[in-house]
């Protein structure tokens, strides 16, 4: 797990948009798993800035996002398929019909979930999940005492999930229930991308990296991956034990990534046909 703390959102922002364009140009049909809520809002706009320098493209991208509310129909105001229109995908040049929603409405939502996870499947996974965290820990719709080898399913939310979510939008009626993706869905992924911004994030960011694996703090699985980078301000971080070595990892590590790229880079270009051995 690779841990950057950065002295404000602004900057949490930018480094977190870099390592998406990075993977956009190295593959532009990169399938992207997206996170919706306050964490990402300034990431997709720095993707837009982007996109319209003509730096990147989103034409053969397909994207996933991890939740939305059971029940709601795309066109509701609190719907994340709105949510994802009005901050990312109305601005980009991608085809609509390559964005996933776990989208209920008129359905039987114990199918939505095995239905996502197949289209999931056929999509060649996940090259990029972009989570954020919640107070409580939660990722995805994950709330505490979910199974940390759950697949995308419906999910009960809880109070405080529900009036976080209120703050984005005050003067609707915010749904208690919604589909998401499983914490085992998002361990699939083959690299992940976690965002957390402000004090009031602290507590479920030292729990998720420096406590034990537990169902209690659902992004603590995330300690399992092999491929996380974690990008913090310097309030998120304030209850990190090992900050100063984290800094320190950072610090010595940007050698390396000048000379030979971020994981990402790499990652993707390792196959049976290249030669690895040393010069």
């Amino acid at each position: 797990m690779e841990v950057l703390i950065f002295e404000n959102e602004a900057e949490v922002a930018d480094q977190g948009a870099l390592l998406v364009s990075e993977l956009v140009k190295k593959k532009p049909d990169a399938v992207l798993g997206l996170a919706t809520g306050k964490s990402p809002i300034l990431l997709y706009q720095n993707l837009i800035e982007y996109y319209k320098r003509g730096q990147i493209s989103f034409k053969q991208i397909q994207t996933f996002n991890l939740d939305e509310y059971y029940g709601v129909p795309r066109t509701h105001p609190a719907s994340y398929r709105q949510f994802m229109q009005t901050y990312l995908f109305d601005h980009i040049d991608i085809e609509v019909d390559n964005t996933y929603l776990p989208e209920s409405a008129g359905s039987n939502p114990r199918l939505v979930g095995p239905k996502y996870e197949a289209q999931i499947k056929a999509s060649g996974g996940i090259d990029l999940q972009i989570l954020g965290i919640g107070r409580n820990g939660h990722i995805g719709f994950n709330e505490p005492s979910s199974s940390l080898a759950s697949r995308t399913r419906i999910k009960t939310l809880t109070e405080s999930t529900i009036n976080d979510n209120r703050l984005l939008q005050e003067d609707i009626e915010m749904p208690d229930m919604a589909i998401t993706m499983g914490i085992g869905t998002i361990m699939d992924a083959h690299r992940i991308l976690l965002f957390a911004t402000g004090e009031n994030k602290s507590k479920a960011v030292k729990a998720a990296l420096e406590g034990p694996i537990s169902a209690m703090s659902p992004a603590s699985a995330l300690q399992a991956h092999e491929y996380v980078t974690v990008l913090l301000d310097e309030a998120a971080a304030s209850e990190l034990e090992l900050q100063a070595y984290y800094r320190w990892v950072h610090s010595k590590s940007k050698g390396i990534k000048a000379k030979y790229g971020n994981f990402y880079e790499i990652d993707l270009t390792i196959d049976s046909t290249i030669d690895l051995t040393e010069d």
